[in-house]
Formats: structure tokens, C-alpha cells, sequence
């Protein structure tokens, strides 16, 4: 399977995100197709990881098919051949299909990020740690980094066009989205979690806090969209290695994040586009990771036909 930066398919695209482009298919449709981009500290590396775009496309089908029943969702299908079916135009183009594209329903998306905390970690560690809080609200005293919140704290956020996304309260959520869509929004994203977080911890993997995003359906149904418990947008950590108290190696782009790092603190990156250059150690050292967190949470390799 060969590495993709861009893609190129005989459809409209309307969007192109850090990793993902977005094709219409019709009024009703949109086909996303994963490259094999990576972005670290919001710079997009000249360098693509092999096997990323499918990794991130075929978690998430396989998280869609375990939610079957708990939520709706906007998959369609993530088979090459069935959407091939369903999309004549795209025939001849099934080599940049295969394992990195998705046929889903179009959707009009809510403006949050629906992210839940069930470690205390990263970005509402460093905030705990310095005030107490998270976005702006004071949560009990005495957590420790990694430590494990229960009940888990739902935490939406603004969805930043550039930049990161900014946590808010659960009042400014139904400030910006009404009564309603607030208690939906946070109600399907505990029951998503939940299962998840069961479902990985069997597989040896804690889950410690992910991001969802939903849609409006044209029937009015509210419906879970993007991307589902990805290493992008999930933080995965190995169950038995866990110890609170202190920062968790996890199953994403760390080696990436590791070596920027250390090219920053040396003085040779000031952490602006353009990325220095990725050494080949840490291109295969990341490829790696995220086929051993697809491997883990589903259970077995990941082969595209």
C-alpha cells in the first residue's frame, strides 16, 4: 500500500483538513478519505506515515459496527468495492480507496468537540495542576496526573478552525447550542464511551480521554460523525504499564511529538511550519505505533485487500 500526502478522486471536494479530505457525493453524501498526513503542535510534517489514513479509517469502522445499537451513526461503508458500487465515478480509482475512505451520510455539524475525561491528563492536567480547574471550574482537590476520575468528566470544547480548540463549561455549551442538544450530546457520548472504554480495557488498553463530534441528520436525528476512538483522537494507554501519578507512554504520534521536542530544545526548530525534516527512524517508529494500536484495540492486523 503506497503512502498518500493528497488525494485526487473525479468529485467535488469541499474540504481539507490536517489529515482528511472531504469529497461530495450528491446532496446526501460525503466520501472522507484519510491520507497519510500527520500533524504535530498544529504543523503538518512534509512527511507521510505509512498505513496512518488506513489505521485511522479502519478503527473507526470497527468502532461504528461495536456501536451498532447503542448510537446511530453516519457510516455507510468503508469497503473500497461497496462504495465503488455506490459511486460509479470513483471506478478506476480504487487503489487510493482502498483501506483510507469512507461513504457516509452528510450531516449538519454542532460547533463542539464532545470530549470526555476519564484519566486526568494532558491539556486538564496542566490546568488542574496550576489552578485547580478545568476550563475554569473547580474540580475536587488532591487528583494526581493520570489519575482516574469517576464518574468520567464530560469536557466539550470549541472547534478551532487553526490552533486548538478551546475546553468551555457545560453551561457555555448550552449557551451556544440550546437545552436540548446539550443533554443529547453528553448523554451519547457517555454511552459511547463507556462501551469503548470496556471494550479496550479487555483488550489491555485504557482509554484515558477522546473526543467525539455528531451531526443533524436531514430526518432531525442526531447522529455520531468523524472520526470514532482513534489514536488522533483518543489517548491510549497500555493497562498493564499504567501507574497514576505520572505521565503514560501511549499508542499515538509520540515518537514524533518526542523527537520535535528535543529539535526545539536544541535550537533547531522553533516550533512553526516548516517542520524539520522527519528522520526515517522516527517515520517507521510511528507507522508502527498506530498498527499496534489497531492491532490492540480490534483485536488483529490490519490487512487491506
Amino acid at each position: 500500500m503506497t503512502t498518500m500526502l493528497a488525494s485526487d478522486l473525479p468529485l467535488p471536494r469541499i474540504g481539507r483538513g490536517k489529515v482528511r479530505d472531504i469529497y461530495a457525493v450528491g446532496d446526501d453524501r460525503l466520501l472522507l478519505l484519510t491520507t497519510d498526513r500527520i500533524s504535530a503542535f498544529d504543523v503538518v510534517m512534509a512527511e507521510t506515515i505509512p498505513m496512518k489514513g488506513a489505521v485511522l479509517t479502519q478503527i473507526s469502522a470497527w468502532w461504528f459496527n461495536q456501536l451498532e445499537g447503542v448510537v446511530h451513526h453516519h457510516m455507510i461503508s468503508a469497503d473500497a468495492d461497496e462504495i465503488i458500487s455506490k459511486v460509479p465515478a470513483l471506478r478506476g480509482h480504487r487503489g487510493s480507496l482502498a483501506g483510507r475512505a469512507m461513504l457516509c451520510r452528510r450531516t449538519t455539524v454542532f460547533p463542539i468537540e464532545c470530549v470526555i475525561r476519564g484519566y486526568l491528563s494532558g491539556s486538564a492536567w496542566k490546568e488542574y495542576a496550576q489552578h485547580g480547574t478545568l476550563a475554569g471550574e473547580e474540580l475536587q482537590g488532591g487528583l494526581v496526573e493520570s489519575g482516574k476520575l469517576d464518574p468520567p468528566i464530560f469536557s466539550p470544547a470549541t472547534k478551532a478552525e487553526t490552533g486548538h480548540d478551546e475546553n468551555i463549561t457545560i453551561s457555555r455549551m448550552r449557551e451556544i447550542l440550546g437545552d436540548k442538544p446539550t443533554y443529547a450530546l453528553e448523554s451519547m457520548t457517555r454511552a459511547v464511551y463507556t462501551l469503548g472504554e470496556k471494550i479496550s480495557r479487555d483488550q489491555g488498553i485504557i482509554i484515558a480521554d477522546t473526543k467525539f463530534e455528531f451531526g443533524m441528520s436531514t430526518d432531525g436525528g442526531i447522529i455520531l460523525i468523524d472520526e470514532v476512538m482513534t489514536p488522533d483522537s483518543s489517548r491510549f494507554w497500555d493497562a498493564d504499564s499504567y501507574r497514576p501519578g505520572q505521565p503514560q507512554p501511549s499508542f499515538d504520534k509520540q515518537p514524533l511529538r518526542d523527537y520535535l521536542d528535543a529539535e526545539r530544545r536544541a535550537g533547531r526548530w522553533n516550533g512553526e511550519a516548516p517542520a524539520p525534516p522527519l528522520p526515517a527512524g522516527v517515520v517507521e517508529a510511528t507507522s508502527k505505533r498506530y498498527l499496534e494500536a489497531y492491532r490492540r484495540i480490534t483485536g488483529s492486523d490490519l490487512e487491506i485487500a
